[in-house]
């Protein structure tokens, strides 16, 4: 069974999640942590939980899921894995991080292997399906597990809200064509991580996101 924490980091208010399951294998997804101290909570986190990292995801690549992927390949040795579709989008944020006022962002290791549109991954006991859900970002990710009706949204779909469509990459009408049809199928008890606030359902969203 995975367990999902969430930690809210850098001034974007980005939500970082380390997945884990029984077997104490973990998973961190989109890490943002841009201060020391935001570094430190999550490796205290992982030592207090006694938690073997064994796979760094990103949803996509904005700056802020990404911050801290090189600390997290300097700590426990793990290169990224997204979709290809979102280099260029990683391979740009050290020339404009410093002009939204991030200089010292360290640059994130490149993946040795990238994710395919479908499919899935695994960790300890437990399995994430990939969902492609681009829109706000080229090449955007869910992971998704059935089992434990949790799904890792990125920037997608909000409580109440959508991902924002007007950065390099993104389309409206893409990214509301992709909830419809790849997240509004889940059940409705599909519990969703987005990037930015709190946690939401695929059933609370299908009723009251204004968007739809």
């Amino acid at each position: 069974m995975i367990t999902v924490e969430t930690f809210t980091f850098n001034a974007y208010s980005e939500n970082t999640y380390v997945l884990y399951d029984e077997t104490k294998e973990c998973v961190i997804i989109d890490p943002g942590m841009y201060e020391g101290y935001e570094q430190n909570e999550l490796t205290a986190f992982i030592k207090q939980e006694n938690l073997k990292p064994v796979l760094l995801l990103n949803t996509h690549c904005h700056l802020d899921h990404v911050f801290g992927n090189k600390f997290v390949f300097d700590t426990y040795g793990l290169k990224p894995k997204f979709h290809k579709g979102e280099l260029q989008v990683l391979e740009a944020v050290p020339s404009y991080a410093p002009s939204m006022g991030f200089g010292k962002y360290e640059v994130s290791p490149l993946p040795d292997e990238f994710l395919p549109e479908t499919g899935t991954v695994a960790f300890g006991d437990s399995t994430l399906a990939l969902i492609f859900a681009p829109g706000h970002s080229p090449a955007h990710l869910c992971f998704y597990s059935k089992a434990d009706a949790v799904l890792i949204g990125g920037d997608v779909l909000f409580y109440g809200s959508i991902g924002r469509t007007d950065l390099p990459g993104g389309n409206h009408q893409q990214l509301i064509q992709n909830i419809s049809s790849k997240l509004f199928v889940l059940p409705d008890e599909t519990k969703v991580y987005p990037g930015h606030g709190p946690a939401t359902t695929i059933g609370f969203e299908k009723q009251h996101n204004p968007f739809f």
